[in-house]
């Protein structure tokens, strides 16, 4: 039986110099959320460990850069092949410390894989321009280059993909990585980095620091070497990394926090349409900054796409990611099982009718159950903050006009959806929505040859598609006139 990094006792401090070593730093706990047992007690990176990485970031980017393109683009498909080769221990690491589904997690590690084989592509396709010289015998050239150490921060909810999403493309472009990964599910991004390191990737230009956040952040942004920051998570957070970032005069790319709205027309089939959103929400338990949140359902098929949206996710069979038959896994954390008994109390109190779900499963573990929750009021919390959890919100509209200003009505903008049959009617609704990403009649919004952002608060810059490359270079002049 294949077992996880926690299972066999495996070494899992900080990952500097090509291999994993105990940080010097304070010790704290990995929880398995399902269950509320310890993983394992690891210690933290102190301030020694976190310089050390990155002078060991500066030498390994130097002697990554030097490497031609097609070394490097053979290198990163070799991280792919490893990353699969490990497929099996790495998910369920995945899914103990983070608590998904076994199945959802096989899914990451494919899809952290298929990153790598992506930006591999990318790198063979970097290039610059030649101008058009102002003088006889004058050179203008525009080269591109890589703009220094990329410093990564990655949340907890997709702590495998996330860093694949961010390393990857960074890697491409000729620069070291130190990751920041969530203190809660450092096993899998440690896993990668083992796979990057075997696949040829030098010594320091992956290293992987994890412990005391806000310090751990504050030093890598501060550091010289760092060239660029990239940050995914909370929009409460990314206000602090970008007032860091801009202090010390920083590029940097933030991913932030969503709460998707879901436009139901009145031409929907209502069976399809409800089958694809239980899937959506219940996805990673609703910790997905996409997750489809805000329906607003047109009033002629209302009572219909709410009833049987609730029977089916009621029929959701809930559990520990790692035992079969479990179709949804816990909550990440004590904090998010907290969050989503509060929000539902709240809004129950304010008018909302608890369709089904609302309640904790069991009493150990951070387990929930999937919730609907319809006629929600406007002043309930629960439509202002993101949830990050399987809460489902379900309102009547009476037209389109109507729908789609409560769907644009919130301080972010990062994904949304559109249910309906007649094609030209959901695209005209598509373009009106406020967000960076829109699925029509499906859930899935986030693909790597594609670019993704958001707007208003939920961050700025593009993460994926070969604009992700561009994040982490630098462009050079070159004027030359030649000497006589």
């Amino acid at each position: 039986m294949i077992q996880s990094a926690y299972e066999r006792g495996a070494q899992l401090g900080q990952f500097i110099g090509g291999a994993i070593r105990d940080g010097r730093g304070v010790p704290y706990d990995v929880i398995d959320p399902a269950t509320e047992a310890v993983l394992a007690t690891v210690r933290g990176a102190s301030e020694a460990d976190v310089a050390e990485a990155l002078a060991g970031a500066e030498a390994g980017m130097r002697e990554w850069r030097a490497l031609s393109p097609q070394q490097r683009y053979r290198v990163l498909l070799r991280s792919a092949e490893e990353l699969r080769a490990r497929s099996a221990e790495i998910a369920r690491t995945l899914s103990m410390e983070q608590g998904k589904t076994l199945a959802e997690a096989l899914a990451e590690v494919e899809g952290s894989a298929e990153t790598f084989e992506f930006f591999a592509a990318e790198v063979l396709r970097i290039n610059g321009s030649i101008l058009p010289a102002r003088t006889a015998g004058a050179w203008q050239t525009v080269t591109m280059r890589p703009i220094g150490v990329a410093a990564c921060f990655t949340p907890w909810n997709f702590p495998l993909l996330l860093s694949a999403r961010k390393v990857a493309p960074a890697l491409a472009a000729g620069c070291a990585c130190v990751l920041k990964p969530a203190e809660e599910t450092i096993g899998a991004p440690l896993a990668m980095a083992e796979c990057l390191a075997a696949a040829g990737v030098p010594a320091g230009a992956i290293s992987v620091l994890h412990g005391d956040a806000p310090r751990i952040s504050a030093e890598m942004i501060a550091a010289r070497a760092v060239g660029v920051v990239t940050f995914t998570g909370s929009t409460g957070i990314g206000r602090i990394v970008a007032r860091t970032a801009a202090e010390a005069l920083k590029p940097c790319v933030l991913e932030l926090g969503g709460h998707a709205p879901v436009v139901v027309l009145d031409d929907v089939d209502v069976e399809a349409a409800a089958t694809a959103a239980v899937l959506g929400k219940t996805r990673n338990a609703g910790q997905v900054c996409t997750s489809p949140t805000r329906f607003f359902v047109a009033r002629p098929v209302y009572n219909d796409f709410v009833e049987a949206f609730g029977a089916k996710l009621g029929a959701v069979r809930i559990g520990r990611g790692i035992a079969e038959g479990s179709q949804m896994g816990a909550l990440a954390n004590a904090r998010r099982l907290a969050a989503a008994e509060s929000l539902v109390e709240d809004a129950t109190a304010r008018g909302a009718r608890l369709v089904t779900g609302g309640t904790r499963e069991g009493n150990q573990g951070f387990l929930f159950r999937p919730t609907l929750l319809a006629d929600v009021p406007a002043d309930a919390r629960v439509l202002q903050e993101e949830p990050f959890c399987p809460i489902a919100l379900a309102m009547p509209y009476d037209s389109v006009d109507e729908a789609v200003a409560r769907a644009n009505a919130v301080d972010v903008g990062l994904a949304g959806y559109v249910m309906g049959r007649d094609f030209a009617r959901a695209q005209a609704v598509a373009q009106r929505l406020e967000v960076g990403q829109v699925a029509i009649n499906n859930f899935a919004v986030s693909h790597v040859e594609a670019p993704f952002g958001g707007l208003k608060e939920s961050g700025y810059g593009f993460e994926c598609s070969s604009e992700a490359v561009r994040t982490f270079m630098s462009r050079q002049y070159i004027h030359h006139v030649a000497a006589n």
